[in-house]
């Protein structure tokens, strides 16, 4: 292993650390029992201190004298709980959207730098689109994966713009990143992704993020349209359906977490 690497895994190990040693605390703890206590020297400290400050991991009591966990955290460990929980609600929303909508749906989920279908609802007509469980595809390609990337945090954006590389799974895919930051813009102006025959030819995607509180994205839900049967009227339709069952999906999670809440 390289210096560099060595030097970034106990970086890592450091902030690991720390964040175990205030949850386990029971109490703020000031900038030198955090030292002594982690025997880091108190420098090195500061600078992790400050990243995690900035970052809403760590906060400073209203005295100013000790640190402790931030929302952040809290917020990060909530939403993993209602990603998890997703899944168990989607079956019956999706068989409603559905039902509504005539077309085949799903719930996708992050997963790396591509979309993931968690659970899917086969549409009734003979000319159908399928989605399997554990498809995947790329964020810039999909519905529901434009609906999730425009409501990352910038810092992911701008992590994944650096890295993704464009690939033509039709004539309509995405080529560069300034089309996908345009259509992400609109996005998140409108509510709705979509993707018109760029990852399948003749099937177009819409999709809704689903947001918790905070506004990160949770997932999404996509209908999937031949492109023989899309016009004005469907997508009007598709996006009414789409907007009641997302509220729907998340009002069944958040009375879940609410219930677990007060059962605990």
């Amino acid at each position: 292993m390289s210096e560099n690497a060595q030097a970034a895994v106990k970086s890592a190990d450091r902030v690991l650390d720390l964040l175990e040693l205030l949850a386990h605390a029971g109490r703020e703890m000031s900038h030198s029992d955090i030292s002594e206590m982690l025997e880091i020297p108190k420098s090195s400290l500061t600078q992790l201190l400050k990243n995690l400050l900035a970052r809403g991991y760590v906060e400073t009591t209203p005295n100013g004298r000790g640190y402790r966990l931030g929302d952040a955290l809290l917020s990060l460990s909530e939403s993993t709980g209602q990603i998890r929980n997703l899944a168990s609600h989607a079956e019956a929303v999706l068989s409603d959207l559905t039902r509504e909508t005539g077309e085949s749906s799903a719930l996708n989920q992050l997963t790396g730098d591509q979309v993931e279908v968690v659970a899917t609802v086969l549409g009734p007509a003979r000319l159908v689109t399928h989605m399997r469980l554990g498809d995947l595809a790329p964020l810039y390609a999909t519905s529901g994966g434009k609906a999730i990337l425009a409501h990352m945090p910038e810092a992911f954006q701008e992590g994944y713009f650096a890295r993704v590389r464009f690939e033509a799974a039709t004539p309509a895919t995405l080529k560069t990143v300034k089309a996908l930051r345009q259509q992400l813009a609109e996005v998140r102006k409108s509510g709705f992704a979509s993707s018109h025959q760029e990852w399948t030819p003749g099937i177009v995607g819409i999709a809704v993020p689903l947001l918790d509180a905070a506004g990160a994205p949770l997932g999404a839900l996509n209908v999937a349209i031949p492109a023989a049967r899309f016009d004005a009227a469907k997508e009007d339709r598709v996006r009414t359906a789409l907007r009641r069952s997302c509220d729907e999906l998340c009002r069944l999670v958040l009375r879940r977490r609410q219930s677990g809440a007060a059962t605990g």
